[in-house]
């Protein structure tokens, strides 16, 4: 099993930071603001309520299952029952046991590509096998119907959709979501749709969740969620999973023995967010939007750079296979790893390769830092670049 390799780009740039090195780094998905101060209040007063300082049931608070379950009425559009919600430790516990509950040995997961690094691994975990679909820059990182049916056999288990994507921040429209739900449905394919980056997306770019579309899909989908992006709660380590009752029950059962409950004051702290408006939710999206325009002018105007505009998340995934074979600095590097590698001994930032999420020839930053830091590591990476020979 591979280690992620987001985390261990932002491992190896807090690392050299700590060692007294200037490092800017792009590679982990998380947001530089602070999580809203009413979020953080709620978070210390349940910590002397000694209700929270005991053991609490397996699928989570009944009062967050209720707001998860409002949430998704009010964020999506079509209601669920808290009972059919299970709390985990984070948005990744709920992609393994996603996975765990419908993925047998042998099952095949279609996997469209660029993928989040983390998909294939769980996948692997379950015993199944990840088939990768990919799409590229060309078609704004987005598979189609007629691409998964090609790679459709009698093993296809599962279907992955993340929307907005990690690691490109593509976003598929609602006659996408929808022509993808239906095929799905009349080949009787599982949907697991990772709609965590729901709230952030940009310009005429709309969030489509499947089960809006295509609700017949119901009882073979699980949506996966957390509170990390949204809120800025990366570290509370607060995500969710719905789908069926069976799927959500034997689920439940896995956590009952890998971990329990999520910690209480965490999920207090998630009950706040998810209650209490969108409005700061609103002012980080600026600040995202403003930042992604910045870093994608600035991309683009590298020779030998090509930088798609993404539509959602707070991630960039330019195509730098112009760049590759080309001499720098004494170095010509013919991978995205190499040149990942290049640009982060050179100068002194960390980008994540392409080859965490599929095919070379990439790069993923993340513009979740603030506005000075992007413009400097951005103006670094182009003064490296523009001495390519």
């Amino acid at each position: 099993m591979a280690e992620s390799a987001t985390l261990a780009v932002d491992a190896k740039a807090k690392a050299l930071k700590a060692a007294g090195r200037p490092v800017i780094g792009f590679g982990a998905g998380e947001p530089d603001f602070p999580t809203p101060a009413h979020i953080v209040e709620a978070a210390a007063a349940a910590c002397y309520d000694p209700v929270n300082h005991r053991y609490s049931p397996a699928a989570g608070l009944p009062a967050l299952r209720e707001a998860i379950a409002a949430a998704t009425l009010r964020d999506s559009g079509y209601e669920v029952s808290p009972s059919s919600v299970l709390v985990t430790n984070g948005g990744k516990q709920a992609v393994y046991q996603a996975f765990a509950a419908v993925v047998d040995p042998g099952d095949e997961v279609l996997l469209p590509a660029p993928y989040w690094t983390t998909y294939p691994e769980a996948i692997r975990l379950a015993g199944g096998v990840p088939v990768e679909v990919f799409a590229g820059a060309d078609a704004g990182y987005l598979v189609t119907v007629d691409q998964l049916e090609a790679a459709r056999t009698p093993a296809t288990k599962a279907l992955l959709l993340c929307s907005p994507s990690n690691p490109t921040g593509a976003v598929y429209d609602a006659a996408q979501v929808e022509a993808i739900g239906r095929w799905a449905l009349e080949h009787g394919v599982w949907v697991i749709t990772d709609e965590i980056y729901q709230h952030l997306v940009y310009d005429d770019a709309v969030f489509t969740p499947v089960l809006g579309v295509v609700p017949e899909l119901a009882d073979t989908t699980i949506v996966l969620n957390g509170v990390a992006k949204t809120y800025a709660m990366t570290g509370w380590r607060v995500g969710w999973m719905q789908g069926p009752a069976d799927v959500i029950r034997a689920a439940t059962n896995l956590q009952s023995h890998l971990t329990s409950n999520v910690n209480n004051v965490a999920q207090r702290a998630a009950i706040a967010a998810l209650t209490g408006g969108l409005d700061a939710v609103a002012q980080m999206r600026q600040a995202f939007d403003r930042r992604r325009r910045a870093i994608v002018a600035a991309l683009d105007a590298i020779d030998g750079v090509s930088c798609p505009t993404p539509k959602g998340a707070f991630y960039v995934y330019p195509s730098v296979e112009g760049v590759l074979g080309r001499e720098i600095r004494g170095v010509v590097p013919t991978t995205s790893a190499a040149l990942a590698e290049l640009i982060l001994t050179e100068a002194e930032v960390a980008v994540v390769p392409g080859e965490a999420f599929g095919p070379s020839g990439y790069l993923r930053l993340s513009y979740a830092l603030g506005d000075d830091a992007l413009a400097e590591g951005v103006g670094r990476i182009a003064a490296l670049l523009g001495e390519a020979r």
